[in-house]
């Protein structure tokens, strides 16, 4: 008789990790308008009355972690589908939640989020592009030339054509994959190791590419770095999928790592970092990236394990909600010129509002119509008692991850 597959269970805190890490973008972008300085092509928006560096330290240590995290998350589910679906099953699903969305969003976002940065811009005085009329002059101005915040969709498809093909080889080879999982079973398991080992592994990245950390392309050109930095991450959480059962362990240390990662940052942060050359910088970056992964990833497998009704409709609007607070980031700074607040009171305002519109969309224009099946593959009540766990009674994640049999 032909063995059957055991499923895993729902992850409900790596569904809620990787939801909060996309959340956190509207906390990134609130705060970069904010952070003093010139606009540069990372944020080409400053607002030159209002900044804080109390803002600027918080973009900096969440640009340290939220992707890195998130791609390994990916990493994690992607493995998932293709070792307990199919390998065709993980391309279908991939090509329908990434593929699709990625082509429509880009085209329908482009001109909002264009327009949004160049309304902010001329109110700020700064050099801009565009007016709402002369956008609209050229038809070639429709046509993306940045994917944009969508950049994370653009390499995940590239991610998924590449461990699809990695996984199909290495099924030829089963001893490999054998060897493969039980050295990572070693490192995974020692709390110390990993995190040294990983860290070397980034820190040995970021000096090939000759940089002190990545500077994610938005180009449609694919560039070499941004594609092997990331795809670090996402090869360790697609590997960490056959260890699952070693899960259990990110919760050793967990809320050390993540004080230890603040402290070390933080430190970082207020030094004179110019005469840091780019090794120590990337030592520092590499070390506490790391801290954060795996302090964070134990913190949501000790505190959001079980299923819960909001946990479950945040993970559910996690990709509206990233897909659509861009532009909205963009232009209400715009409509903030000129007051005379301080810049921590405008970022809690743009954010706030932000999450207010993608929440209140998401409620009512996306969960129970086609745009939410689109995104998410099905349809939702927008009751959030509509929202079951699994037919069956969910285990605990302890239960689960230490299931090794």
């Amino acid at each position: 008789m032909k063995a059957v597959k055991q499923k895993t269970e729902r992850l409900h805190s790596l569904d809620s990790l990787r939801a909060i890490m996309m959340m956190l973008g509207i906390v990134l972008h609130a705060a970069n308008t904010y952070t003093g300085g010139e606009p540069g092509p990372g944020w080409p928006l400053k607002d030159p009355e209002a900044s804080n560096e109390l803002l600027k330290w918080l973009g900096y240590t969440i640009h340290n972690f939220r992707m890195p995290i998130f791609m390994l998350v990916a990493g994690f589910f992607a493995a998932l589908l293709f070792y307990e679906r199919s390998p065709n099953k993980m391309i279908v699903n991939r090509v329908k939640r990434i593929v699709f969305p990625f082509i429509l969003f880009v085209f329908l976002l482009w001109p909002l989020v264009m327009l949004g940065f160049s309304y902010s811009q001329q109110i700020f005085g700064l050099a801009h592009i565009y007016t709402f009329s002369s956008f609209f002059e050229n038809p070639f101005n429709l046509i993306p030339e940045r994917t944009m915040h969508l950049w994370f969709l653009y390499y995940l498809i590239m991610f998924s054509i590449a461990s699809f093909g990695l996984g199909k080889l290495l099924q030829r080879f089963p001893s490999i994959t054998k060897q493969i999982s039980k050295v990572f079973n070693q490192v995974i398991k020692r709390s110390l190791l990993k995190a040294a080992i990983l860290s070397l592994i980034t820190f040995l990245i970021l000096l090939a590419m000759d940089s002190y950390w990545v500077a994610t392309s938005l180009s449609f050109v694919p560039d070499g770095g941004t594609f092997s930095f990331y795809f670090f991450f996402y090869l360790t959480g697609w590997i960490l999928f056959k260890s699952k059962h070693l899960l259990s362990s990110f919760m050793q240390y967990d809320r050390l790592f993540v004080l230890l990662g603040l402290g070390i940052f933080t430190l970082y942060f207020l030094a004179d970092r110019t005469e840091f050359s780019n090794a120590l910088t990337a030592g520092i970056r590499s070390v506490t990236c790391w801290l954060f992964i795996f302090g964070f990833t134990g913190l949501f497998l000790r505190y959001f394990s079980k299923h819960s009704a909001i946990g479950r409709y945040i993970s559910d609007s996690a990709y509206w909600v990233y897909l659509l607070h861009l532009p909205l980031t963009a232009f209400l700074p715009g409509l903030l010129a000129g007051w005379a607040i301080p810049a921590l009171l405008k970022f809690t305002i743009v954010a706030s509002i932000t999450t207010f519109i993608c929440f209140f969309t998401y409620h009512y224009l996306v969960r129970a119509t086609f745009v939410g099946e689109f995104l998410n593959g099905r349809k939702y009540s927008r009751k959030l008692n509509d929202i079951k766990p699994l037919e069956k009674p969910v285990r605990p994640i302890m239960t689960l991850v230490t299931d090794n049999k």
